[in-house]
């Protein structure tokens, strides 16, 4: 009996550290002893561990058993740490070969009976254990593809623990399937997202006969010329949107449609997005990699924790901001969300990031994200709508839309009224709709004029551009400054707003081809800013 020594990684947010298991069984009183800051899970894991070491015909030594997980500051938690306990306890008691559990990192929970079942947030533990010099993974194999990601890892996948201890003394590769150095997955393998966060298989033909489900398509929104040019805008600059409207307009559909507008992720963007909804277990079972922007829409009923991120007991995730990175954030009924719900969205509007400080320490997730917005004009909905006479007061319809504070409101780019359409002009409407492949063939090039325009410079996109740089490196003339002049001097306009309106106008201006903004791109990008106000 000795002191056995391997590896695990511990998650805090979307980031993890490598953490040394030690295992040490020697003389004194017999009973199992964890030590290094550790939440119930680990503490709970003596009696998994001995459990699954039992069924699976191993002996649990009957000494004392002591397990340190090092470093002792840095907190743990989780039964990601199960399976590295299990080795280690097993190669102290010297029934694999101590040498050969020092190099491999051990992720998994253990199951009364031996199995070994899949955890969360397995992404970025192997990206950490890249990062460290790890070589080897053991990952639960429903979690191998996700592991498999990450370049420069050779991924073990178990399904128990016997087979793994086999594997371990015998050294024979071919006793377990290895997937190798698998760096990434074929785009078209990866999911596509449809309404409400679900994620669509991409290429997937539409299912259950002509009326199956299928990918959501800017086609199908007709009579609503005006919101559909505010969504190739959004989609082509990265812009918030506000949509005011009655019910049945079809400001949900232009929202779910936004997605398919939206150029597919970067690599570095899709392992970025995809440690996300790792950490928060929300990735589709057999998909690991999302390469498509995600589309997240939380009922009006979610509280601060839900959207913004958090937890207790230590134990915090990702909110629906930042299952939105790289994606879409949609908040339909906006004035039925509460108050402090909505005023959270602030911070991470301007910085891209959320943190969440508790007791135990500061986490931060990224949260970079286009806000659509979709409200009601009062709470019946019919306001200024002909033929339908609103039964609201005009206390409870300024009391309705004051929900959206306006420092929230600044913060949207766009604006625009959805109205309903009569029969005619959705008949003449018919006639000029567009494929979303169409429309995100014009957002594309957009997005690539605005490229080469922002290379060598920390931004992607219009909406993302520092306001110093707006008004040094991209200043525009002053016939095109003039409606923003105006509206300064008539109080229309704030500072924010400014900003808001540039970058918008340099949006309209890259979708015309053209090289700067002129006095028609600001006029137009004033009046979306303006909008619904």
């Amino acid at each position: 009996m000795a002191v056995a020594r391997t590896r695990c990684v511990a998650l805090v947010g979307v980031n993890g550290h490598i953490v040394e298991v030690e295992a040490d069984v020697g003389p004194g009183m017999v009973g199992t002893h964890f030590i290094g800051l550790l939440d119930m899970a680990i503490s709970e894991a003596r009696g998994r561990v001995r459990s699954a070491l039992i069924n699976s015909r191993f002996d649990w030594p009957d000494a004392r058993v002591t397990v340190s997980l090092f470093p002792a500051s840095l907190p743990k938690r989780g039964s990601i740490f199960d399976l590295a306990i299990a080795i280690a306890v097993l190669a102290a008691a010297g029934a694999v070969p101590v040498q050969r559990v020092a190099e491999p990192v051990f992720l998994g929970e253990l199951g009364l009976d031996g199995r070994v079942r899949p955890v969360r947030g397995v992404l970025p533990a192997a990206l950490a254990a890249a990062e460290a010099g790890a070589r080897t993974i053991v990952v639960p194999s429903l979690n191998a593809a996700e592991a498999a990601l990450v370049p420069g890892l050779t991924v073990v996948p178990v399904v128990s623990l016997g087979e793994l201890v086999e594997w371990l003394r015998s050294g024979d590769l071919h006793r377990l399937p290895v997937v190798a150095d698998v760096a990434s997955l074929n785009p078209d393998d990866a999911p596509a997202t449809g309404p409400g966060g679900t994620h669509l298989g991409a290429g997937e033909p539409p299912s259950g006969g002509p009326y199956g489900r299928r990918e959501p398509d800017m086609r199908d929104v007709i009579g609503q010329p005006v919101g559909r040019k505010a969504l190739e805008v959004c989609a082509a600059g990265g812009h918030n949107l506000w949509m005011l409207g009655p019910p049945g307009t079809g400001k949900t559909m232009l929202a779910e449609r936004l997605p398919t507008l939206l150029p597919p992720l970067e690599p570095d963007q899709a392992l970025e997005v995809t440690a996300i909804h790792s950490v928060a277990g929300t990735l589709p079972t057999g998909r690991p990699l999302l390469t498509r922007p995600p589309f997240t829409a939380p009922h009006h009923t979610a509280t601060v924790a839900a959207v913004v991120g958090g937890g207790s007991g230590g134990l915090i995730r990702p909110g629906a901001v930042s299952l939105s990175h790289r994606g879409v954030l949609f908040l339909d009924e906006a004035p039925e969300f509460q108050t402090r719900v909505l005023d959270s969205l602030r911070q991470p509007l301007e910085s891209g990031e959320v943190t969440i400080a508790r007791a135990m320490g500061t986490i931060t997730f990224p949260a970079r994200f286009t806000l659509v917005l979709a409200a009601n004009p009062c709470p019946c909905g019919n306001s200024g709508t002909p033929g339908h006479p609103c039964r609201c007061t005009p206390t409870a319809r300024r009391r309705y839309l004051a929900r959206l504070s306006g420092p929230l409101l600044d913060r949207i780019d766009v604006k625009v009224r959805i109205g309903r359409a009569t029969r005619a002009e959705l008949l003449a409407d018919r006639h000029f709709t567009e494929p979303s492949q169409v429309v995100a063939e014009r957002v594309h090039l957009a997005r690539e004029r605005a490229a080469k325009r922002l290379a060598g410079m920390p931004w992607r996109s219009n909406a993302e551009v520092a306001s110093a740089a707006l008004h040094n490196d991209f200043r525009l003339s002053a016939g095109a400054l003039a409606p923003l002049h105006r509206g300064l001097d008539l109080g229309t306009l704030s500072a924010r707003g400014l900003d808001r309106v540039l970058r918008v106008a340099w949006t309209l201006s890259d979708l015309s081809g053209k090289d700067r903004p002129g006095e028609p791109e600001t006029s137009a990008a004033l009046a979306m800013w303006l909008g619904v106000e």
